[in-house]
C-alpha cells in the first residue's frame, strides 16, 4: 500500500471513529434528556401534590374564599418588569390578574388595599439546611431528630417573615427534613414550602463524612455508599422517605454518579451535586441537573455545563463569610483546593458569560440561619455586582428558582392557575433590592401568614363533638 493510500485509510478510520464517538455522545445526551422527562408524570390525569414527586390526590371541589389585592404594582417575573394591577386569589391559587381600575370582584371577597406597595411571587431559597445544630445546641443533642424539627420550625418562621415562601433543604439530621416538609405541605405550621433532599449521598470518606466524625458531620446527616448499585439504592431510599430532590457530593466514581442520575430521573426527581474540580466534570457528563457552590472547575467544564443545560446555584455570600472569618477553607479532605472570594466570583462571571442558568441560594447552616434575611439580600447583591439588574435578580430569586426546582408550573410568577405564594413589599425592589427588607404581607397557599411584617397564625377552629353530652337527660 502506498503512503498516500495509507494516509487516506487512516483519515477514513479517524473520521469514522469521530463519527461513532459523536453519535455515542449525542445518544447519551439524548438519553439523559429523555430520562428527565420520561418519568411517571405523563400517566397522571388528576390533581397532584404541590411538589416534584407529583403524587395523585383527590381534588377539593368546595367553594373557596376570595382575596383581592388592589391598588399596587405587580411584578412580572417573566418579563422582569412592574405594572399597576389587581391580583385575585381564590382558595390557594391565583385566579386572575386584572388591569388597574377593574373592580367587579364578588361581594363576599376580602379586599386589601396595597397602594404604594409591590406584589411579588414569593421568594425561593434553593440552598438551606434547616435542622443543623447551632451554637446553642449541646453536643449530645446534635444528632437529635426532635431537636432538628424544632430548630427547623423556628428557622422556617424567620424565612417566612423575610418573604421566602419556598426552600430547598439540602440535608439535615435523620428524618427531620422530611417531617418538616410534610408538616409544611399540610399547612400544619406557618412555614415556607420545604423541598428536601433529606440526606447527602457520597462515597466513603466523601463530603460531610470525613474525619474527625462528629454528630453533625456523619451518618445522621450524610450517607456513605460505594458502588453503582449502592448509589442507586440510596436514591431509592431517600425517595421512599420523601425526598423531592436528590443531593450527591464528591467523591464518587463515574459509574456511581451515572447510576444515581439514572435512577433519580426515572423517578422524576432532579439531582444536584456539591462537587469540585474533576468531580464537577464527571457530574456534568453524567447528566446532573444542578451544581452547587462556586467551587473550582475548568473552563471546559463550564462549557460542558452550558452544553448540557446544567444549572448552577452559586451561594457566593456563604463562601465570602467563611473566608472572612477563617481566611480560607481548611482541614477538610473533601475540599482539595484553595478558595478566595475573587476566585469564586470569577467562576460566577464565567458561568454567566456562558449563559448558564443560575439560581439564588444561601447555604444557611447552623447559626447562619440567624442572619436571615441579610444572607439572602447579600446573595442578591452578589448577582447584581455580577451584572444582573435588580429586576433580573428578582427573576432569578423567583421564576428561575422555580424552574430549577422543577416547580415553575406552580410557582415563581404571578399567573392564573399558579399557587398563591405571594409577597407584598412596601417599595420597589425591582429598582432597589434593599426594599425587600420592607416585607408587609406574605401569603402562602392563599393563607395570610405575615401581616405588618409579623407572623400571624390563623385561629384554631375547634371541631364539634361527635355527640353532644345528654344534659337534658341528667336530673
Amino acid at each position: 500500500m502506498t503512503r498516500a493510500l495509507r494516509l487516506r485509510s487512516q483519515r477514513r478510520w479517524v473520521l469514522a471513529t469521530i463519527a461513532v464517538a459523536s453519535a455515542t455522545l449525542t445518544s447519551a445526551a439524548e438519553s439523559r434528556a429523555q430520562a428527565q422527562v420520561d418519568d411517571r408524570r405523563h400517566w397522571i390525569k388528576t390533581a397532584t401534590t404541590d411538589d416534584p414527586r407529583r403524587i395523585p390526590i383527590k381534588s377539593d371541589g368546595t367553594n373557596q374564599p376570595v382575596t383581592v389585592l388592589t391598588g399596587g404594582l405587580v411584578f412580572d417575573a417573566k418579563l422582569a418588569r412592574t405594572t399597576p394591577g389587581t391580583v385575585i386569589i381564590e382558595g390557594n391559587k391565583i385566579a386572575a390578574i386584572w388591569p388597574a381600575g377593574k373592580r367587579d370582584w364578588p361581594d363576599h371577597a376580602r379586599v386589601i388595599d396595597i397602594a404604594g406597595k409591590t406584589i411579588l411571587p414569593g421568594l425561593i431559597d434553593l440552598h438551606v439546611h434547616l435542622t443543623y445544630p447551632d451554637g446553642d445546641t449541646p453536643i449530645d443533642r446534635q444528632a437529635s431528630e426532635g431537636d432538628g424539627v424544632l430548630r427547623g420550625a423556628r428557622n422556617l418562621r424567620w424565612m417566612l417573615e423575610a418573604g421566602i415562601t419556598s426552600v430547598r433543604d439540602l440535608n439535615g439530621v435523620a428524618d427531620a427534613p422530611y417531617i418538616l416538609a410534610d408538616w409544611s405541605a399540610a399547612n400544619r405550621i406557618p412555614a415556607p414550602r420545604v423541598f428536601t433532599a433529606g440526606h447527602i449521598i457520597t462515597g466513603t470518606g466523601g463530603h460531610a463524612t470525613e474525619r474527625p466524625v462528629s454528630p453533625s458531620h456523619g451518618p445522621d446527616y450524610a450517607w456513605e455508599r460505594d458502588g453503582a448499585d449502592a448509589w442507586r439504592g440510596a436514591v431509592r431510599e431517600t425517595f421512599k422517605r420523601g425526598a423531592s430532590v436528590i443531593k450527591v457530593a464528591s467523591h464518587f466514581s463515574p459509574d456511581e454518579i451515572a447510576a444515581a442520575v439514572d435512577e433519580a430521573h426515572r423517578l422524576g426527581l432532579k439531582v444536584t451535586c456539591d462537587c469540585e474540580t474533576v468531580y464537577t466534570a464527571l457530574a456534568v457528563d453524567a447528566g446532573v441537573d444542578i451544581i452547587e457552590h462556586p467551587l473550582p472547575r475548568t473552563d471546559a467544564t463550564i462549557r460542558a455545563m452550558a452544553t448540557h443545560h446544567t444549572a448552577a446555584v452559586p451561594t457566593l455570600q456563604v463562601y465570602q463569610n467563611v473566608l472572612d472569618r477563617a481566611g480560607g477553607f481548611y482541614g477538610s479532605t473533601s475540599r482539595r483546593f484553595t478558595l478566595t472570594a475573587q476566585a469564586d466570583f470569577v467562576v460566577f462571571r464565567k458561568m454567566k458569560a456562558a449563559g448558564i442558568v443560575m439560581g439564588v441560594g444561601t447555604d444557611t447552616i447552623g447559626d447562619a440561619n440567624q442572619l436571615v434575611p441579610n444572607v439572602y439580600l447579600a446573595e442578591l447583591q452578589w448577582f447584581i455586582r455580577g451584572g444582573y439588574s435588580a429586576a433580573e435578580a428578582l427573576r432569578a430569586a423567583t421564576l428561575t428558582n422555580a424552574e430549577i426546582l422543577d416547580m415553575d408550573d406552580k410557582l415563581g410568577s404571578i399567573a392564573p392557575g399558579k399557587l398563591a405564594d405571594i409577597l407584598i413589599v412596601d417599595g420597589r425592589p425591582d429598582l432597589d433590592i434593599e426594599a425587600l427588607r420592607k416585607v408587609d404581607k406574605v401569603f402562602r397557599d392563599g393563607i395570610l401568614l405575615v401581616d405588618g411584617g409579623q407572623i400571624v397564625v390563623p385561629r384554631h377552629q375547634s371541631r364539634p363533638l361527635a355527640k353532644a353530652p345528654p344534659f337534658d337527660a341528667v336530673r
